[in-house]
């Protein structure tokens, strides 16, 4: 049997328009290559810069670092938000240093110069020592288009860029059930590791690592490609829907109730010795119960998702460089982001957003139980700390790949059919280095 790999939302099986470009071993370290991804790329998508959340008052606003670029999305009075470089136009000295914050205008520390949440310059020290006289009501921080979706404020540093929506396509549309602008950030990590981004892309990009890296998972996600759904999207995104409630068909053990399915189970009433030689049923039967028992017990939000929703897990990969883990109860960020200057090392995010649930106040993420709170960020160098288990699993092999790619012995991989995201992805940048994209 063969991966199902394909296009639901059309009908079309996109492996055919797949070119086989050679997945080159310097694309991973190159400095003259990441100066492209930089100049073609990275200043040309959209990114998530923040939650709206942060955004509650007028001139609160969030600050995102990429590479060496930094940019402020502060609410407007309207309730909108605009993002602007974070270079004040007088010397180029950054407006703000904390990422969230707010305050009636953006005062610069080194003049005193005063802007508006608008971006428009309020005052400035001895107006009347200009050559062009004062400048203040006519200088403006320099604007980028700025959109707000699934509860995230974004930017793009493309004046003439598509619109997020239009950009997000679909997704925008597949994603609408989990009500993903309602939840809150209760995990919000980020590392420091030595790899090149696009390693960890890659391994996001497919699942043929799970048997290996996360055999523990193969108790209660079917892992079995043959079973696996893997769609290509618009615009480079995709995704791959995953059964969950359900042993991994290509176990040994797909026969058997092993934890933690068996308390999983229990958590909706249903006793794992019903179902004993019958692990193909629990799937249905949890959704079953999560259907009966699931609003009275607070999570209303199951009412706008589909059964499969209710159990199943669907990560999106959203080009170049995010992947959204969706499941019932919450949902995984997975971002990474190049580094300023070294082109093998990155920053890794892995955030968990979650549904407030009345009377929940301790929820359990990847790195163990914490409280329902928004979270304040943590950040530490790859090893100092955990990502989750699973997370550190992907990683344990990030630096030790970064290393090989070196070798004269690479010479640009070999792929299943199962991998075919990771060679779109490839050729997609590609097509954006070389300046043959339309969006």
């Amino acid at each position: 049997m063969t991966a199902q790999f394909g296009s639901r939302l059309d009908g079309v099986d996109l492996r055919t328009t797949l070119r086989g470009d050679p997945i080159t071993r310097e694309r991973y370290w190159s400095r003259e290559f990441m100066q492209r991804e930089w100049d073609r790329l990275w200043t040309r998508i959209w990114h998530i810069g923040g939650m709206m959340r942060d955004l509650e008052e007028t001139g609160d606003y969030v600050m995102h670092t990429l590479g060496r670029e930094s940019i402020i999305m502060v609410r407007q009075e309207d309730g909108s938000v605009k993002a602007f470089y974070n270079a004040c136009l007088h010397r180029g000295n950054r407006l703000v240093q904390a990422e969230v914050g707010g305050a009636p205008t953006l005062t610069c520390s080194y003049h005193g110069w005063r802007w508006a949440p608008d971006g428009t310059l309020l005052s400035a020290q001895d107006p009347e020592d200009f050559a062009g006289g004062n400048p203040c009501g006519k200088l403006k921080l320099v604007e980028i288009p700025c959109a707000v979706w699934g509860g995230f404020v974004w930017f793009n540093m493309d004046p003439n860029c598509v619109s997020l929506q239009d950009y997000l396509g679909p997704v925008a549309d597949l994603l609408a059930p989990y009500g993903m602008e309602d939840m809150v950030r209760v995990m919000y990590l980020t590392a420091e590791v030595d790899c090149n981004w696009k390693i960890i892309r890659d391994n996001f990009n497919e699942s043929y690592h799970l048997p290996t890296l996360h055999p523990e998972l193969a108790t209660f996600i079917n892992d079995d490609y043959t079973d696996t759904v893997f769609e290509l999207l618009p615009n480079g995104h995709a995704r791959m829907l995953m059964k969950g409630m359900e042993p991994s068909a290509r176990s040994p053990d797909a026969d058997k109730i092993l934890p933690p399915l068996d308390d999983m189970m229990r958590q909706w009433d249903l006793d794992p010795k019903d179902f004993e030689g019958r692990t193909k049923e629990i799937r249905r039967a949890v959704q079953l119960q999560k259907r009966k028992l699931g609003p009275a017990r607070g999570y209303r939000h199951y009412e706008k998702l589909s059964d499969d929703q209710l159990t199943d897990y669907h990560h999106y990969t959203l080009f170049p460089n995010l992947t959204f883990t969706m499941s019932a109860d919450g949902y995984q960020v997975l971002r990474t982001e190049p580094h300023p200057t070294d082109p093998e090392k990155c920053i890794f995010d892995h955030w968990f957003l979650m549904h407030p649930v009345e009377g929940v106040t301790e929820v359990d993420v990847p790195i163990g139980r914490v409280p329902f709170v928004q979270a304040e960020r943590v950040r530490f160098k790859h090893g100092d700390a955990t990502l989750g288990f699973v997370a550190d699993q992907d990683l344990s092999v990030a630096e030790t790949q970064q290393q090989g790619l070196h070798s004269r012995g690479y010479t640009g991989g070999v792929l299943t059919g199962q991998e075919g995201r990771i060679q779109r992805f490839h050729e997609l940048l590609d097509d954006w280095l070389e300046g043959r994209v339309t969006l």
